[in-house]
């Protein structure tokens, strides 16, 4: 796919979790579909007529094993936050239909212990989590994605 026809392309609705535990850490894994460092907070689509936070739940329990009644919603971003993907990597991600997303993000206040998250989802997508300050967060985000987490942080920061 040429550039322009890239940049006629629409985004994907999406939402992002930003999971947050007793401590003030947050949420991050590693995607099992990388060979390389490439740590992300749970994200995924919206299904069609789906309410966003709802999406945002029904992705954290899905990627995570979290359930809604572990959680409570302190915050959404205002506005929806854009990416690009790497135009080399448009063709191979969601068919080519999109040139990156669009994400509504959430913080989310975990209530419950490390022992309730379980990675070893019905479909995995994380081989490894941890809880990291932001800075380390923002640090090991892949490039592509570092303005939207530099953004959602400082959206959040006054809750966190």
């Amino acid at each position: 796919m040429t550039p322009e026809e890239i940049s006629k392309l629409p985004y994907r609705p999406c939402v992002g979790v930003m999971l947050v535990n007793h401590d003030g850490l947050v949420f991050a894994a590693q995607r099992i579909d990388s060979d390389v460092a490439a740590w992300q907070m749970p994200q995924g689509g919206i299904d069609d007529g789906e309410d966003p936070q709802d999406a945002a739940l029904r992705e954290l329990e899905e990627e995570t094993g979290v359930p809604a009644h572990m959680v409570s919603v302190a915050g959404q971003t205002e506005d929806w936050v854009p990416y690009d993907l790497p135009h080399d990597l448009v063709p191979n991600i969601w068919k080519g239909r999109f040139r990156g997303q669009q994400q509504k993000w959430f913080l989310l206040r975990f209530q419950g212990t490390d022992a309730d998250i379980n990675i070893e989802t019905e479909t995995p997508e994380f081989s490894e989590w941890r809880w990291v300050d932001t800075e380390t967060l923002l640090g090991n985000i892949v490039p592509f994605k570092r303005d939207v987490y530099a953004k959602v942080i400082e959206a959040f920061r006054p809750l966190l």
